[in-house]
């Protein structure tokens, strides 16, 4: 039996991450894949384009993974893992990475790739989602207590030139009122 007929067997002919039945295709789980079917998932187009784009990614899509991550086949628990450490800023995944188990060895093969892959995937966007860059300049859309500067940056406040915080997506720095402060993304948005 062919590995991609095994893997339509054992997912009932659908996506082994979201359920689709269209246009399924086998995938290699990286970096070590032999080809085996417990080295591969069976995933639609969608999946397999956002799993290999960090750019095309669509969070919503990936609440799929609330399902998915009960799955015995340690190829999929793999997949789900790395797509939700790689969704965490978005909040709703900590809570599912929290209740995923994965054996020692499973977890080793999730983060075998981490660094190479997730490292890049690290975005800063505003409270509205619009991507944010360095240089770029936000205006604070909620009154912020700045701790240890005693003193409040109000909301409509615009930042020039912001810095990206290169570990964290979710905070940016800026200068206010002469000090150099952390803000965090979702207090933002870009300015025009």
């Amino acid at each position: 039996m062919s590995t991609e007929n095994e893997l339509q067997t054992r997912s009932g002919s659908k996506c082994e991450l979201c359920g689709v039945a269209e246009e399924l295709a086998v995938y290699e789980v990286p970096p070590d894949s032999n080809g085996s079917a417990d080295q591969c998932v069976l995933l639609c187009e969608t999946c397999r384009q956002q799993i290999e784009d960090p750019e095309k990614v669509d969070a919503h899509h990936w609440r799929c993974l609330n399902d998915s991550m009960w799955s015995q086949v340690p190829a999929v628990q793999v997949l789900v893992w790395r797509m939700l450490t790689r969704l965490s800023t978005e909040g709703w995944p900590l809570d599912l990475l929290d209740m995923l188990y994965l054996d020692k060895n499973t977890q080793a093969w999730a983060q075998a790739t981490v660094g190479k892959q997730d490292e890049a995937a690290v975005k800063h966007v505003d409270g509205n989602g619009a991507l944010l860059q360095a240089g770029d300049s936000v205006t604070l859309i909620k009154d912020l207590n700045v701790k240890g500067a005693n003193f409040t940056a109000k909301r409509g406040t615009t930042v020039r030139g912001i810095s990206l915080v290169a570990d964290n997506a979710a905070q940016i720095e800026g200068r206010v009122n002469g000090q150099q402060i952390v803000i965090l993304t979702e207090f933002v948005k870009k300015a025009n």
